[in-house]
């Protein structure tokens, strides 16, 4: 598990090394116990920040080591991104709503782009590489949904 506190591989290096070992990164960053309510406070959010970017990955919903779904909020600073993900197995699926300001959206090799202000949405299936961009002079903040069931079935 990677300890709170210690120095964070970047969120790409987590994202691999979860997609070999087919568990979740929120299962990297710390599981919780299993339980039919679940209530996270605020300050017991597991957090990710990215030490050189100031990109931070904030998990809403539990971290279970199977895959299912992750709610996650994320925060992009000024004119930073968060750097190339790696392709998803094929049946994930990740959802993203724009809550303010600009994001691009990179989807593929040979880049597809989207561009989503505050109040846009998009839907993609996430076996391709992928990256987002904050095109604004503010930090971009979104939602971000990521959908494993289907894989895991």
């Amino acid at each position: 598990m990677i300890e709170r506190g210690e120095k964070n591989p970047t969120i790409q290096v987590a994202y691999q090394i979860a997609e070999g070992l087919e568990v979740t990164v929120s299962y990297l960053l710390g599981e919780q116990q299993k339980s039919k309510v679940i209530v996270i406070r605020s300050d017991q959010k597991l957090v990710y920040k990215d030490e050189t970017t100031g990109f931070e990955r904030h998990l809403l919903s539990p971290a279970f080591s199977v895959r299912g779904i992750e709610f996650i909020q994320t925060i992009i600073p000024p004119l930073q991104n968060t750097g190339t993900f790696p392709a998803h197995k094929k049946g994930v699926k990740e959802y993203i709503h724009v809550v303010k300001e600009r994001l691009k959206v990179e989807l593929g090799e040979r880049p597809e782009t989207y561009v989503l202000e505050g109040g846009d949405s998009i839907y993609f299936e996430a076996d391709l590489k992928h990256r987002f961009t904050n095109l604004s002079n503010m930090e971009c903040h979104y939602f971000l949904i990521i959908d494993s069931h289907q894989y895991y079935k």
